[in-house]
């Protein structure tokens, strides 16, 4: 299921009659319904059958249908009369001609679908419950129907039919995985099949209010989140819409539909539909293709290298950056990542030899793709060789004079099956060292201030092009306070000082999960005490430690609003 937003903006011009109540009688049904998402955490409701068409049920909570005006009735009528004629007149033909069939007649033996309306949380869209395909032995709160969920609060949003054709590809799912193949696919890609429904039925073509856009922001917001470890968060989405509209710039919708039509599921059935199409490629690859891309998003560099769909044609994330001097001097960084979730770090400056070391977690696998681009910003792609133990090394000669930057791109590679929302977080680690060229102080000192100058511009630049992104909202990675008053400690929960925490966290690159939710759990106390060992001179040796603590005292607090300011 799904959890989705969008901005409510609705208006139909309609003949006088459809202003008129449709029908002249009722039938109310109790549902079962979720309480993750229900809007009063309810198990169960009451609603009434307010229309039928040639292929759907709409029933509508009758709490909340019985307490609107008339005219807020006859308004939603329309609504539902407009839904139903494009459901049969476009989202039922083309996603069953694409996909195949939903279960038909199904486990209540009627071709109808139902559809559900009811009050949900702020963030839904819609929902569906894989349980309502089988019967009540086998799945205890079972509506016994074919049946999607659709939030009473978007009834009248612009992108109401988006919601009913991507929850309706759930329904298809059921019946081509779990029914006909007796295997039930991987939340990830099962999200991504119904997150590429808007686009394939052309409601994506405004880009504006279009769920594509909103999904690209969220997307923008955390790029680093795992693909595959599913948190049902709107990020989640983002990521495999942009993954699945990547997937079918450059092999088309046939990949995603053989990997439906497969007793495999996941990473398998994407990469045996490859082989299908005579393309012999690793997930591991296509992950890699899709992580430039997202750096790059530039076909001279590569085919593979870009988004075809015009609406993402200038998408591309900002990576981390680090500035090497023009002095001999070596910089180390740890970091920890997921399984197949993004990083890109980039390298600029320097003088002379640079020297990259990359040690990766040996209990896993990673790949290394290597972003490398000159003076004129023409990049090439390579890969670091790594050995037994996850470790590799590259040298190159002039980095400065002949190149602009270099970009990391590590991932974790291993797991291809089992996704269950874990993040556990392996580190990997790299190293560069720069030699010092023959140059006077003044020489270094004037290209510094000058490559200085030229970042600032470039962050400037980057800073308008997000602010005008995120609508003059808080850009992400910002921190939202510039001191500390309190000591923080694990379990503190709802606290604005660790959201504070967090933020900064992320920003010193200790903190690669990234959430920002006020609590201060695992994953920040882990965060604290990468924080302690960086500065440990200052936090940790005073006190004769030699490793952090996760505790945020006295010592920790005074360096982190020294950074703060």
């Amino acid at each position: 299921m799904l959890a989705k937003t969008a901005k409510l903006v609705y208006f139909f011009a309609v003949s006088a009659f459809l202003l008129l109540p449709v029908f002249g009688f009722a039938q109310t049904v109790s549902f079962n319904v979720d309480p993750a998402y229900d809007l009063l955490s309810r198990t169960q409701i009451e609603a009434e059958l307010v229309r039928t068409t040639q292929n759907l049920y709409f029933y509508i909570e009758k709490s909340w249908w019985n307490n609107l005006a008339s005219q807020e009735q006859n308004n939603i009528r329309i609504v539902l009369f407009e839904l139903g004629e494009e459901f049969t007149g476009r989202i039922y033909p083309v996603l069953t001609t694409t996909f195949g069939q939903e279960p038909k007649p199904g486990i209540d033996r009627d071709e109808k679908i139902t559809i559900l309306i009811h009050q949900m949380r702020q963030d839904a869209g819609g929902y569906f419950n894989s349980g309502d395909a089988y019967s009540r032995l086998q799945a205890p709160r079972s509506n016994e129907r074919e049946m999607v969920y659709l939030s009473a609060n978007r009834v009248t949003s612009p992108n109401l039919k988006s919601f009913l054709a991507h929850e309706f590809v759930h329904l298809i799912t059921i019946n081509q995985k779990d029914l006909l193949r007796r295997v039930t696919e991987e939340i990830w890609l099962n999200e991504a099949r119904a997150e590429l429904a808007p686009t394939l039925l052309g409601y994506d073509e405004i880009f504006q209010g279009s769920n594509l856009e909103a999904r690209m922001i969220a997307f923008l917001e955390k790029p680093t989140l795992s693909l595959t470890e599913w948190l049902n968060l709107k990020y989640d989405y983002g990521a495999v819409n942009l993954f699945a509209q990547y997937i079918v710039d450059h092999y088309g919708t046939k990949i995603l539909v053989d990997s439906l039509q497969s007793s495999k599921i996941g990473i398998a059935s994407l990469e045996e539909a490859l082989l299908r199409q005579g393309v012999s490629k690793t997930f591991a690859q296509l992950f890699s293709d899709w992580a430039i891309t997202l750096l790059l998003n530039d076909c001279s560099v590569g085919q593979r290298y870009c988004y075809l769909n015009q609406h993402l044609k200038n998408l591309k994330i900002v990576p981390t950056i680090y500035f090497l001097p023009r002095t001999e001097t070596t910089i180390s960084t740890v970091h920890g990542s997921t399984f197949w979730s993004l990083n890109w770090h980039r390298l600029v400056g320097g003088e002379g030899q640079l020297s990259l070391e990359f040690e990766g977690n040996s209990a896993v696998s990673f790949e290394v793709p290597l972003a490398l681009c000159d003076r004129q910003n023409l990049c090439s792609i390579t890969f670091l060789a790594l050995d037994s133990q996850e470790k590799g090394r590259l040298q190159l000669a002039d980095f400065s004079q002949k190149y602009n930057s270099l970009t990391i791109l590590p991932f974790v590679k291993s797991k291809t099956e089992g996704f269950d929302g874990e993040q556990r977080s392996f580190s990997f680690s790299w190293k560069t060292s720069v030699g010092q060229g023959a140059q006077t102080e003044a020489e270094l000192r004037n290209q510094l201030l000058s490559r200085v100058a030229q970042l600032r511009a470039q962050l400037a630049q980057l800073q308008a092009q997000l602010s005008a992104l995120f609508n003059g909202q808080p850009l992400p990675g910002a921190v939202s306070c510039t001191q500390l008053n309190n000591n923080l400690y694990f379990g503190v929960r709802n606290s604005q000082e660790v959201r504070c925490l967090q933020e900064f966290l992320k920003t010193e690159g200790v903190y690669p999960e990234g959430l920002v939710t006020g609590n201060f759990l695992s994953l920040t106390r882990t965060a604290v005490i990468r924080f302690q060992e960086k500065y440990a001179s200052e936090i940790l040796t005073p006190f004769g430690l030699q490793q952090g603590t996760g505790y945020v005292g006295q010592a920790t607090r005074a360096k982190l609003n020294q950074l703060l300011q």
